[in-house]
């Protein structure tokens, strides 16, 4: 079984056709593209987000009477994971699942400017990085006014942007917002709430498919280097290295997988959806530690070279890994879930009764 087959079999409900689609368009186009730098900022490719456009993949959970391909989040979770199998760095989430869907929420207006999402902190101080602010051409900006909050778009040459990049390039970029004369559109807590659980689930996608790709390039190394006679897959150091990372990897999907599955099915309402975002955030946040430090130990000085593909995987899992969350924020989130549940009702917290 390849990588390929192994993501789409974890995602059963997915269409095998649509999902061999998905990845051949990304496989087809990282032939062609050029190799990814560390150091340099990434801009998205406009020529592959056309493609993507004209196959409906880029606001693939759209409803179809606006727009959109009409598809749901198994869909999209297979459409982030083959982005990142490949390589691809490209604002997908945050056009589609996150600033479109708001905007399809509220019953806003959606064209076809690439859009990203900003939530202002009650603080005032936006001093958060923006996925892809300065790259999109709209952002949609939310901010705090009393119980709720208030939403309008701008046009990215509308705003004071100080341009950053996260550890693989990726634009993180720090955006200056003047809300006071602006009256803004009124959007409930309870759905920015909602933007916030699957901002962070988008992220635990895309960290769980970096791990995944990370070990399957780790076993295709070790089966096919020598050392002292031998393939260094024989060697019992090596292939407990291999186990381990594995097993966190299998650990940190198992669980970001539940989280998914409670949220499509609850329509992102469960009471138990919290704390299931929060266990796959911090399983797959603890994962990458290990899957980045036992594939770089098994690939020897190769793996660190520009040209070896394996840091495009592991300092992609490690940059997402600390976006919408930090590792400690979700820990602080399952012990403190944990401790609210007490001993009586700690199993029913984890089964999810």
């Amino acid at each position: 079984m390849n990588t390929t087959e192994l993501a789409v079999s974890t995602l059963s409900a997915v269409d095998p056709d649509l999902a061999a689609m998905m990845d051949d368009v990304f496989a087809e186009y990282r032939q062609t593209a050029g190799p990814v730098r560390p150091g340099e900022r990434v801009t998205y490719d406009r020529e592959l987000w056309q493609r993507l456009d004209s196959l409906g993949l880029v606001r693939l959970t759209g409803a179809e009477e606006s727009g959109g391909s009409g598809a749901g989040w198994l869909e999209a979770a297979e459409l982030l994971s083959a982005a990142v199998r490949h390589g691809v760095r490209i604002p997908l989430a945050e056009h589609d699942l996150l600033a479109c869907w708001l905007l399809e929420t509220l019953c806003r207006p959606v064209d076809d400017a690439v859009r990203t999402v900003h939530v202002v902190p009650r603080s005032g101080e936006s001093t958060t990085p923006v996925p892809w602010a300065a790259d999109a051409e709209r952002v949609v900006v939310l901010w705090p006014a009393g119980d709720e909050f208030r939403l309008t778009e701008f046009d990215t040459t509308e705003l004071s942007l100080h341009m950053g990049t996260n550890l693989i390039g990726e634009p993180r970029d720090t955006i200056t917002v003047y809300t006071t004369e602006i009256a803004g559109h009124p959007v409930p807590a309870d759905l920015v709430e909602q933007l916030g659980r699957k901002s962070a689930m988008v992220r635990a996608i895309q960290v769980c498919a970096a791990l995944d790709r990370a070990v399957a390039l780790s076993i295709e190394h070790v089966a096919s280097r020598v050392q002292f006679g031998r393939p260094l897959a024989k060697f019992q150091a090596i292939q407990n290295l291999i186990s381990d990372a594995a097993a966190e990897s299998a650990l940190a999907r198992a669980a970001t997988e539940a989280a998914l599955h409670t949220a499509i099915g609850t329509d992102w309402q469960s009471a138990q959806l919290d704390f299931q975002i929060a266990t796959a955030r911090s399983c797959a946040g603890h994962a990458a530690s290990v899957v980045t430090r036992n594939a770089h130990q098994v690939h020897g000085a190769i793996g660190t070279t520009h040209e070896h593909r394996l840091h495009e995987y592991t300092r992609a899992a490690l940059a997402w890994r600390s976006e919408f969350g930090s590792v400690r924020f979700w820990d602080d989130r399952v012990a403190a879930a944990a401790v609210a549940a007490g001993g009586q009702q700690l199993w029913s917290l984890i089964a999810g009764a």
